[in-house]
């Protein structure tokens, strides 16, 4: 499939700006595989579709701070620092990126905070926009880190326009959030509330918890029409025994494993055995899943509505099928549902 398969036109307004007041009380769209059906429920409506020893497949990853303002030596500019990845502890240096970039060159230092207690010296370019920083500052490792936490910003995706308020802290994390790591939530995971997860755990529903720290390559737009020259930023995962022993007893007893979030199934489709079984993984993946693909681990999906031409909708259209897909959403935008982080959700069965 071509990328211009992917295309479709997204009102303006359909674009989350705010999350639902109640987590699990967002839209579901509910599509049936088999009988190429489409029902329209609530997002707590999900427990009726799940029974005793189904396995969820859940993203723990947390998401950092990872936004700050510095002001440029000399000319004071304001320059906005998106943190990407940790390099160095040691050497504190980060991979990360800048806007302006223009006015960005080796060499330059920045300076965080009122008190200009943190310094980042520009050591290289990377990409148009990619620097590596290292950062200077008068303490240990740890105070450094939650001197980054104090100055950082929950990095909101771009196309919400608003100022960042209080709430988001909290509502930009799932409620099982353990990890740090990313740099963007796992989206479909923010629609779970305590209490429905409470109800899905009293019903024996159970979870496995695996970890991909969610970069902001997942969300890179794709710029070429073959697909198989897309190449993906890598991502950390680590997915351990106890996940693998449950989920893989979900896959031997046929119960129904559902991937909640395009992240969990990305991590769990970058480490399947010979058998179609998962395995253990502590590592970095760089898969691009996209029509055609034969999923191994789970068959079931949980997932947020996703811009036109990302690689987020081409992993879901391999999963449902790209008619079904394009059907489905179609749907969506004459029902207004709300697309992409704060939006609501779609289960796949």
């Amino acid at each position: 499939m071509k990328l211009s398969h992917f295309n479709f036109k997204l009102p303006d307004e359909l674009l989350a700006e705010d999350p639902c007041e109640n987590r699990d009380e967002s839209r579901l769209m509910v599509l049936d595989r088999k009988n190429q059906t489409i029902e329209h429920k609530q997002f707590k409506d999900i427990i009726n579709y799940f029974d005793e020893d189904d396995v969820m497949i859940l993203n723990d990853t947390k998401v950092f701070p990872a936004r700050l303002f510095g002001n440029k030596e000399k000319t004071g500019a304001r320059i906005e620092v998106f943190l990407l990845r940790e390099l160095n502890e040691e050497q504190r240096l980060w991979d990360v990126l800048v806007d302006p970039a223009r006015k960005i060159r080796i060499g330059n230092k920045l300076y965080f905070g009122d008190d200009d207690t943190l310094v980042a010296e520009v050591i290289d370019n990377t990409t148009s926009r990619g620097r590596t920083l290292r950062f200077l500052y008068d303490g240990s490792y740890t105070e450094f880190r939650n001197k980054l936490k104090i100055l950082g910003e929950t990095p909101l995706p771009k196309y919400i326009k608003r100022e960042v308020k209080p709430e988001d802290e909290e509502r930009y994390q799932t409620i099982y959030a353990k990890h740090e790591g990313a740099v963007a939530a796992p989206t479909a995971g923010l629609h779970f509330s305590k209490h429905l997860l409470k109800r899905l755990e009293i019903k024996g529903v159970k979870f496995a918890d695996v970890t991909l720290h969610v970069g902001l390559g997942t969300f890179n737009p794709v710029e070429v029409e073959d697909l198989s020259k897309h190449k993906m930023d890598s991502e950390e995962v680590i997915i351990e025994e106890k996940a693998v022993n449950t989920i893989n007893t979900g896959i031997k007893e046929k119960r129904r494993v559902c991937a909640v979030g395009t992240t969990s199934m990305r991590a769990i489709e970058s480490s399947v055995s010979s058998h179609g079984t998962l395995n253990e993984f502590d590592g970095w993946t760089n898969k691009f899943i996209f029509p055609p693909y034969d999923f191994s681990i789970a068959n079931c999906m949980i997932t947020n509505f996703h811009t036109p031409k990302s690689t987020l909708l081409m992993m879901v259209s391999a999963f449902a099928g790209h008619d079904f897909i394009k059907r489905a959403y179609e749907e969506a935008v004459k029902e207004e549902y709300k697309f992409y982080s704060y939006g609501d959700a779609m289960l796949i069965i």
